[in-house]
């Protein structure tokens, strides 16, 4: 049964389970495969239990929202523009955000009213190696300094205005930077899901006048877990990238490769200690509140229950 605690509705996942469409889940067990994330345990009874009623309730907030859009165009005798519904998607290192956004992407599409889904992840708007080592903030990457903010958030208001093109940088994971010659083009898509650590990140300022990211967002979800649960699942998930992506003598970690099992957790847990960690507590944990919705995971990865904002 669900709970009222303050502004949120909590739902334990059998009470949110049972509010998926009547419609099958459009999903194989192949499609699952390509959109897993590496060491994600991602089932179809998660997917139909947790992603599928998601996908529901933004599907009628995607509706609702382009019918005040059209409403408000009408109103001031203007012609409706197409203006993207904008998802924002937050949460720690190894939580899970690419695949859950790769996930929504997919059951989104699907929708008859919205078919168009694009997908950007604010890894891009990092700033570039040389820069971050110019400024002495390397080890400090993935936290709110090392991003190119003005070019994010000038991206995401061109996006919300209409613009007909936005263009957005692409990271390389395999080379841990910025890739100057390659970019996402973003074509006024029917919804942008925007996935990245500090999507919901605000701030302060002198005159109280500053514009944030997530002012633009239509609708946030924050992925939640403990974070002993999340340090092992990074521990894990540098083990597996250690016998494959981390092979590949192009790798910035390449480096990593040959380590032992025990050299590789020791390795894992001294990043997380002095990165992934203090900026999942200082950065990234703080913005939960801020989410519409917050999916909390157990130490297996799965969804325990959901909080649901209310209106």
């Amino acid at each position: 049964m669900s709970e009222r605690s303050g502004p949120w509705v909590v739902l334990p996942r059998a009470d949110w389970a049972r509010l998926a469409p009547s419609v099958p889940l459009p999903l194989t067990e192949d499609d699952l495969a390509r959109l897993r994330g590496i060491n994600e345990r991602l089932s179809l009874t998660e997917a139909e239990e947790i992603h599928h009623p998601l996908s529901r309730l933004l599907s009628l907030y995607i509706g609702a929202t382009q019918g005040l859009h059209r409403a408000t165009a009408t109103f001031l005798g203007d012609l409706p523009a197409k203006v993207p519904f904008v998802i924002g998607i937050a949460g720690s290192v190894a939580v899970g955000k690419s695949t859950t956004a790769r996930l929504l992407r997919t059951l989104l599409s699907r929708w008859p009213d919205h078919p168009q889904v694009d997908l950007v992840t604010t890894d891009g708007f990092l700033l570039p190696n040389a820069e971050l080592e110019a400024r002495g903030l390397m080890d400090r990457k993935g936290f709110p300094e090392s991003y190119d903010t003005a070019a994010l958030l000038a991206f995401v208001a061109a996006v919300k205005s209409g613009e007909p093109t936005v263009r957005a940088p692409v990271y390389s994971h395999l080379r841990y930077d910025v890739q100057p010659d390659e970019e996402v083009v973003v074509r006024q898509p029917d919804v942008l899901i925007i996935e990245g650590l500090n999507v919901l990140q605000t701030g302060t300022t002198a005159d109280g006048d500053a514009v944030f990211v997530s002012d633009y967002f239509d609708f946030s979800l924050y992925l939640d877990a403990d974070e002993v649960d999340v340090r092992r699942w990074y521990r894990e998930r540098f083990r597996t990238l250690r016998d494959t992506a981390f092979t590949d003598p192009r790798s910035y970690f390449h480096r990593y490769a040959g380590l032992d099992d025990a050299e590789a957790d020791r390795t894992a847990d001294r990043i997380w200690d002095e990165i992934n960690g203090p900026n999942l507590v200082a950065n990234v944990a703080p913005t939960r509140s801020r989410a519409d919705l917050i999916l909390h995971k157990g130490p297996d990865h799965e969804v325990e229950h959901v909080r649901l904002r209310r209106l």
